[in-house]
């Protein structure tokens, strides 16, 4: 396979930026991508819009193969969130403006997918110790069916997952940790009446039971602090009550977004909660648990030594990070994530190759360290 070099990353880069895919419109990036893999010597596997290249093991698990080799998988996402407000250029013309790439999607996250791409290519030919895997999947910010997509095939083939990463932008930073999500729904009882007579009559306003409740939780420790996440946190995001100016209302709710880490299951979460309220708590979600890789894992290892200088860290936001189970992963790329999701967002054109050169170290790394120390493959690939 042709390894790029780095005008060539930055070219794939700014064709990337310039190829619209807002969630659940990946199609065109998609072939965009499947066409230049096939054309360098990869051989994509199209599911959906999500695209699988393995290098090392081109048919794992297939009769008469023997037993797949463990995989290392690169993963990151093609599609983009709507383009904002603001905006003061085109966001789907890539604008190079003193070495920085503006444009929608240009840091979050086609920077991760023009630096693994030439990474996979340039690792392609090499004698690995592992299988090398590329993922580029739709809908991580929605649902992240791309990625379960990959890892439910995966599982199936019985690929034993040696770790992933998985790319975003980090600055090129480590993160080792990932806070999970648990939404809830406050919903809080009182006695309808006219606004008038409610003194007359004691009625109880739903609205000053919930109010209670949201300043009661605001204070609350839901868990132990974790020494990379922090605390878990409550906010309050959709409030409603009432149907009329002038009737008390009988009910009243609050959505609670919920950042939990592994110091406390979801389900503890939960009692905490509901030994602080009077509402009822509805569970709207709690399947997007907190991650958290051992800072002695292969993987963590790897990327500290292919980056000295790089932070340990644990990150707050959600990723596809969350749907790996049973086996390592990192967070990790370049761009910086407060550009995300902003107006004229931006990533420089040194942070793409910087990326691409990061995960071909870390890849190397990994197979340095796999083959000179007894490494333990926790099992094969499983959707959370």
């Amino acid at each position: 396979m042709s390894a790029l070099a780095p005008d060539d990353v930055l070219a794939l880069h700014r064709l990337l930026v310039a190829t619209p895919s807002v969630s659940g419109e990946e199609a065109a990036v998609a072939g965009l991508l499947e066409n230049f893999l096939w054309e360098r010597g990869a051989a994509p596997r199209r599911m959906g819009d999500t695209l699988l290249a393995v290098a090392g093991d081109s048919t794992p698990g297939a009769a008469g193969a023997g037993a797949p080799r463990p995989l290392l998988l690169l993963d990151t996402h093609l599609d983009t969130v709507p383009p904002g407000e603001g905006w003061s250029r085109d966001p789907f013309t890539p604008e190079v403006v003193d070495g920085r790439v503006h444009g929608l999607g240009s840091n979050d996250a086609k920077a991760s997918v023009a630096a693994m791409t030439a990474a996979f290519l340039a690792l392609a030919g090499e004698r690995l110790p592992f299988a090398l895997g590329l993922a580029l999947v739709e809908g991580e910010e929605t649902r992240g069916t791309g990625t379960q997509r990959v890892l439910a095939d995966l599982a199936e083939r019985r690929v034993p997952l040696l770790g992933a990463v998985f790319g975003e932008p980090t600055g090129l930073d480590v993160a080792t940790s990932q806070k999970g999500l648990l939404v809830l729904e406050l919903v809080a009882c009182g006695q309808g009446c006219h606004a008038a007579h409610a003194a007359a009559l004691e009625a109880q306003n739903a609205t000053l039971v919930l109010a209670r409740d949201l300043l009661s939780l605001a204070a609350a420790e839901l868990a132990p602090l974790h020494p990379r996440l922090g605390a878990t946190t409550l906010q309050p995001t959709v409030v409603r009550a009432g149907s009329a100016r002038n009737v008390v209302p009988a009910e009243a709710t609050a959505v609670l977004d919920v950042r939990t880490t592994p110091a406390a299951s979801h389900a503890e979460v939960v009692e905490r909660v509901r030994a602080k309220v009077a509402s009822e708590v509805r569970v709207l979600s709690s399947r997007l648990e907190p991650r958290e890789t051992p800072e002695d894992a292969l993987i963590v290892r790897a990327a500290i030594l292919a980056r000295p200088q790089a932070r340990l860290y644990g990150s707050p936001t959600l990723s596809d990070l969350v749907h790996v189970t049973g086996a390592p992963a990192i967070k990790c790329g370049p761009g910086a994530s407060e550009r995300s999701h902003t107006p004229d967002e931006w990533v420089g054109e040194a942070e793409v190759v910087a990326g691409a050169e990061f995960y071909v170290d870390l890849v190397r790394q990994c197979a340095r360290l796999y083959e000179t120390g007894p490494q333990r493959v926790v099992g094969t690939a499983e959707r959370a």
